[in-house]
């Protein structure tokens, strides 16, 4: 009897997840049928799979093997079946895209709309986290990462490079006064970020590491105190490029700024062997000429 290819899929989902619970909700279905998909695959092939302990998961040898087997399968599967649509179509179906919130409200939200009606058929899920996300834990299709890439396993598409500013309200300059040299900006209250830490070392010369007087993991929230007069803060040209030129914030120190820090890079990302290939290259196609970075 052949093992069912949505039984595969719950079984792959649970080694990439690490549990039985949690590729059930990656899956939006219930533990119990994840469960029964693992057990019959097990007794159909008459071999153990995973070995199961209270705290987690591990692939047996013979499971290790196996996995491998399926997820080799089935994106072949997935490339047949999205050939044959995709013949003479646009492409279609679901495209999950994750980036830092400040990127999907300044960069890619404004841009949905005219993707949307270029590609009808492609069903847009867009998804933030303000760290870097494992494309398989979440599901995720296509993340857009920014700063410097280290893993190897994934394939990278530049979008360009957005400059790092230091900037403050008229407001709070106005009250506390335009810092003059690096070394002032101890004399201010400066708003940063929560982690990782490497986002509160400024791209200054001479600059020392400081303790920021306000923090937030959120990039955007970051951005919102400064506007609202909190303080000074160091972020991307893609969040406040308008800002500055609208004038709601000013640049500081534009001329002791470092530059090629490898914080600039913004880079698309995917797993080279994505099986939506596709999806993502109209994805990118689409906005890399209108981004604003």
């Amino acid at each position: 009897m052949l093992t069912r290819s949505d039984d595969l899929e719950m079984l792959l989902a649970v080694v990439d997840s690490g549990g039985f619970s949690a590729a059930a909700e990656l899956l939006d279905v219930q533990v119990a049928r994840v469960s029964r998909a693992v057990s019959k695959v097990e007794k159909q092939l008459g071999v153990s799979i995973l070995n199961r302990t209270t705290r987690r998961i591990e692939l047996t040898d013979e499971g290790r093997q196996f996995i491998e087997s399926v997820r080799e399968g089935l994106q072949h599967i997935q490339r047949a079946e999205e050939d044959i649509i995709a013949r003479g179509e646009l492409p279609k179906g679901r495209l999950r895209v994750d980036a830092a919130s400040p990127f999907v409200f300044h960069q890619l939200i404004p841009l949905v709309k005219a993707f949307k009606q270029a590609y009808p058929d492609i069903e847009l899920e867009l998804t933030s986290n303000e760290g870097f996300v494992d494309l398989l834990e979440k599901k995720t299709d296509l993340a857009i990462r920014i700063g410097q890439l280290s893993d190897s396993t994934l394939h990278a598409r530049p979008l360009g490079s957005s400059l790092l500013y230091i900037v403050a309200s008229p407001n709070y300059l106005t009250k506390r006064g335009v810092p003059e040299k690096v070394t002032d900006l101890t004399q201010h209250e400066t708003i940063g970020f929560s982690g990782p830490k490497v986002l509160n070392h400024w791209p200054l010369k001479g600059f020392q590491a400081l303790q920021p007087v306000l923090t937030s993991s959120n990039g955007e929230t970051v951005r919102q105190l400064a506007l609202a007069g909190n303080g000074i803060a160091c972020l991307s040209g893609f969040m406040v490029k308008k800002d500055i030129e609208e004038g709601r914030l000013i640049p500081l120190f534009e001329h002791d700024k470092l530059t090629n820090t490898g914080r600039e890079q913004v880079n698309a990302v995917y797993y080279k062997s994505s099986n939506v290939a596709k999806r993502i290259s109209a994805f990118i196609d689409f906005i890399q000429p209108q981004l604003t970075l």
